[in-house]
């Protein structure tokens, strides 16, 4: 049986996190957007400006899964102030579940999900939220799994394309 183990990430892992951020979001969204749009959008995205930036927010945590000691992905949450979009006090956003390729349906989102859950839970959040691509139908299904409901939608500006992002949102009892 696989060893899995979430553990914080730090500013110390930088490297590490942004080697698997590219990686992950290229395998996801590569094949359905333009070289330039997945670069412009890689370089902004995942710079060591803008993780550092994340990595020090203090309503901002990212948290790796690994296997047997390696990292195979990580969990971005975000409340309060760091939310992506105001969705008030009582809310935890998902920014992030991202799972290398390799790492794919061994539970490892679901482990991931239940740590955001754990997380929500300690700070008194009632809600968890998150925005999913309408095309991407595989993390869709794992969302509507874990009891999401469709509130709205929002734009997710990938270099020169508008996106549409689905706003998914469980309410935790």
């Amino acid at each position: 049986m696989m060893t899995k183990k979430i553990v914080p990430c730090t500013l110390d892992d930088l490297a590490a996190l942004q080697q698997v951020s590219r990686q992950t979001f290229t395998d996801t969204f590569g094949d359905a957007n333009t070289p330039e749009d997945l670069a412009a959008y890689l370089a902004t995205a995942y710079s060591t400006k803008q993780l550092t930036q994340e990595l020090t927010q203090p309503t901002t945590t990212f948290d790796f899964i690994l296997v047997e000691g390696r990292v195979a992905g990580y969990l971005k949450l975000n409340w309060d102030a760091s939310q992506s979009e105001h969705r008030g006090a009582q809310s935890l956003e998902i920014e992030r579940i991202y799972i290398l390729p390799a790492y794919k349906r061994q539970g490892l989102g679901k482990a991931l999900y239940q740590h955001a859950v754990d997380q929500a839970r300690r700070l008194h959040k009632t809600a968890i939220w998150l925005g999913v691509w309408e095309h991407n139908q595989p993390a869709r299904k794992f969302y509507e799994r874990m009891g999401f409901q469709q509130i709205g939608d929002h734009v997710f500006q990938l270099g020169s394309d508008a996106q549409r992002d689905l706003i998914l949102q469980t309410t935790l009892v």
